[in-house]
């Protein structure tokens, strides 16, 4: 994302996942630590998608940490793809390792919206701080309610034109929850020519919680 992007590495139940470290401006004291998860792992997706590092970007900017990383069998992360199951548990390392006290914000896009949904119910106790899902896979994926108590700390953004989940499905999901969604008008799944517009409704949102 930028020249002051850092690389490591932890350990995670299938092995070693590599993750990327992002930080505040010199002189900002860390609101508190991000972890954002990537897309399919079968389709492409890794930490470096788009959506990911605007995701990425925008905490940064907000004064958070940022951590990205790479699900099992993705880079240089070691296991295979587990449907969700295994990549769960990555996400609750990363999370063990990078962000074991202080502030929490989950995030994720996509399949890692999906990932992430589970997470947020498995930390409850840890009580997040901020949640943001974006182009989330409820079409392809059973994703787990957000529990009422931090419907006011959960962004869900969705494209209208969302061709690979559809925005009913979206809706579908939200809507048993009165969860609101946010809607990007004309958005496409990678909301390409939107990133701008994305970051900055993030950022928007962060400035409320």
């Amino acid at each position: 994302m930028n020249t002051s992007t850092q690389k490591f590495s932890l350990t995670g139940p299938a092995g070693a996942l590599e993750a990327l470290l992002d930080l505040p401006p010199d002189g900002v004291a860390p609101r508190g630590t991000a972890v954002i998860a990537h897309p399919h792992p079968l389709f492409g997706g890794t930490m470096d998608n788009k959506v990911v590092q605007t995701i990425a970007r925008a905490f940064v900017l907000s004064g958070w940490r940022a951590v990205r990383f790479n699900f099992r069998g993705v880079g240089a992360s070691e296991g295979a793809y587990d449907e969700g199951r295994g990549e769960l548990q990555d996400l609750l390392a990363v999370v063990a390792h990078s962000a074991p006290e202080g502030a929490l914000a989950l995030a994720g896009f996509s399949f890692g919206a999906f990932v992430t949904s589970h997470a947020v119910a498995a930390l409850a106790a840890r009580d997040p701080a901020a949640v943001v899902l974006v182009g989330t896979a409820a079409s392809r994926f059973t994703v787990a309610p957000i529990a009422p108590e931090l419907h006011d700390c959960t962004l869900v953004l969705h494209g209208e034109a969302d061709d690979t989940v559809p925005l009913a499905d979206a809706m579908a999901w939200a809507r048993p929850q009165t969860l609101p969604v946010t809607v990007v008008p004309g958005g496409g799944h990678f909301f390409h020519g939107q990133l701008p517009l994305l970051r900055s409704l993030v950022a928007r949102h962060l400035r409320t919680v």
